[in-house]
């Protein structure tokens, strides 16, 4: 793969950068900060697209549900396929990049926003240092990769929180509500934070991003209990119910076809030892008629649990947008919510006799309940198939979106930087500090949001690594599996990937592995 495209005019056209440059803003460039918009992005974890909602989901989530239904519901939103490819892509706007890479963060500051973090910090190698939330945002809370959701049985966090980059003890993390959870802290932190910008109704920045529903399976009682049953009916019931409400939404056409179920098959993702009869069970696939009445209990807890840790995510939601309601400037704030990757399937278990919900337990997700998450789709978290990349995606701003549309144009975490910049009336610099910077991977999501057609981008990008690669350009994509061939599908007409054309069109898959080779020899460099 080290085709060179012919000039740098040539990578900037297949960029799309030149459109930033042209695009006018919804708002007049006034030196007036006050009259800036504010920025709410909120990121939910392992979260698959049918698991809110309004996106087909028996779990209660009341307020992204207004979110999306007074606002728009993107039915095709690409990610990384996995936690931190994703945040990486979103801080940057780039697909891959090396010390050159800014985050938007700091040219929102440049341009008056008091910048807020508070949540989930996870990047790959190459995003710089100065990227990170320490060094680019004026107040954060964030802690690295994963941490349990209560304060484990020992007093201390495994794994540390830090404010403004400071390590934080367990005891230090200021809690309102009893016992200590993890998401409810996070939001505590972002709305005191909040004050400050408010009083002096200067625009602001939040990003939240919540570990929700990335394991450890832990959740609070009283949001368990609201579940608990509900999923006796069994896996493949929940997902037949939710492809029927997809279709009857809008999101999905009335002819596409529901993917049948799978098991865990990435050759790349390993677990503990022990209890190995159990996990050799827990990472297959059965029909749900099969189990034991005990096990159909046990499956049921652990779907709930599930279900009650995205239920407080969607509380904390709530209170935030109340701030901004009693605040009054809610209908200047842009709200965006999507998740990092598909559902997870992969067993992290600890200790497979201590239930999932409590927090002396360390349990994970199944494969047959993560296919519930990605209906329609196939697979799960880093694989390149739609049901470990393509996931939910919410903007609202009254007023300046219409309400309850659903759009099938597709678009990509690497578009949020550049929307971002056309909505502040804010440009991406050439250089930045003294450095050249890398033109920016995505094109502005606005046209869609003022329900125009915007120019799709020439190709996305996503699938963790070059084992689970994918390449779309237009109905076309290409995908690997666990480091194998090619797989070809075209989206139109199979957008549940069930008929692999690679045997029967391989001059097509050439033809896009070659497009992807120019791609991979300007930006995927080692």
């Amino acid at each position: 793969m080290k085709i060179k495209l012919k000039t740098r005019r040539d990578f900037l056209k297949l960029m799309g950068s030149s459109s930033l440059l042209l695009a006018s803003s919804l708002l007049s460039r006034d030196t007036n900060t006050s009259k800036k918009p504010n920025i709410v992005i909120i990121v939910g974890d392992d979260i698959g697209l049918s698991d809110i909602g309004c996106y087909g989901s028996e779990i209660k989530t009341p307020n992204l549900d207004k979110l999306g239904e007074t606002g728009i519901r993107f039915a095709h939103f690409y990610n990384m396929a996995k936690c931190n490819p994703t945040r990486s892509s979103l801080l940057t706007g780039l697909y891959k990049g090396d010390e050159r890479a800014i985050s938007f963060t700091q040219l929102l500051k440049d341009a008056g926003y008091t910048t807020l973090m508070s949540g989930k910090e996870h990047f790959d190698k190459w995003v710089p240092q100065h990227c990170y939330a320490k060094n680019s945002f004026d107040k954060s809370l964030t802690f690295w990769a994963t941490t349990e959701y209560f304060i484990p049985p020992g007093g201390e966090f495994q794994r540390p929180f830090f404010l403004n980059g400071k390590r934080m003890k367990a005891d230090e993390i200021k809690s309102r509500q009893k016992p200590f959870y993890k998401t409810d802290a996070i939001t505590n932190y972002a709305l005191d934070w909040l004050n400050e910008p408010l009083q002096q109704k200067k625009p602001f920045f939040l990003f939240l991003p919540y570990h929700v529903a990335h394991y450890p399976l832990q959740a609070r009682e009283e949001d368990i209990k609201k579940y608990r049953g509900k999923y006796l009916k069994g896996w493949d019931e929940i997902r037949q119910e939710r492809f029927e409400k997809m279709k009857q939404i809008g999101l999905i056409n009335p002819d596409v076809k529901l993917s049948p179920p799978e098991d865990n098959i990435n050759k790349f993702r390993g677990h503990p030892k022990g209890f190995e009869k159990l996990r050799d069970k827990f990472s297959k696939y059965c029909p749900w008629e099969t189990l034991t009445e005990k096990e159909k209990e046990d499956n049921d807890l652990e779907m709930a649990v599930f279900a009650a840790m995205i239920d407080r995510m969607d509380q904390n939601i709530g209170r935030v947008i109340k701030k901004l309601e009693e605040a009054g400037v809610r209908d200047n704030t842009l709200i965006l919510f999507f998740s990092d990757n598909g559902s997870c399937p992969y067993d992290s278990n600890k200790d497979f006799n201590i239930p999932p919900g409590s927090a002396d337990s360390y349990r994970c997700l199944r494969p047959a309940w993560a296919n519930v998450g990605n209906t329609p789709y196939r697979l799960f978290k880093q694989f390149g198939h739609e049901g470990g990349c393509n996931t939910h995606f919410i903007a609202n701003w009254p007023n300046k979106i219409k309400k309850g549309n659903i759009t099938h144009q597709p678009g990509h975490v690497v578009d949020i930087f550049p929307t971002l910049l056309e909505i502040c009336g804010t440009e991406y610099p050439k250089k930045y500090h003294g450095k050249k910077t890398i033109p920016l991977h995505g094109k502005s999501l606005l046209p869609i949001f003022k329900g125009k057609k915007r120019q799709e981008p020439e190709f996305f990008i996503s699938g963790f690594s070059e084992r689970f690669r994918m390449f779309r350009q237009g109905d076309w994509k290409i995908v690997k599996l666990n480091k194998g061939d090619w797989e070809l599908y075209n989206l139109k007409d199979d957008p549940t990937e069930l008929n692999n054309l690679a045997v029967s069109m391989p001059e097509k898959v050439i033809q896009l592995e070659e497009k992807y080779g120019e791609v991979y020899s300007q930006m995927f460099y080692d």
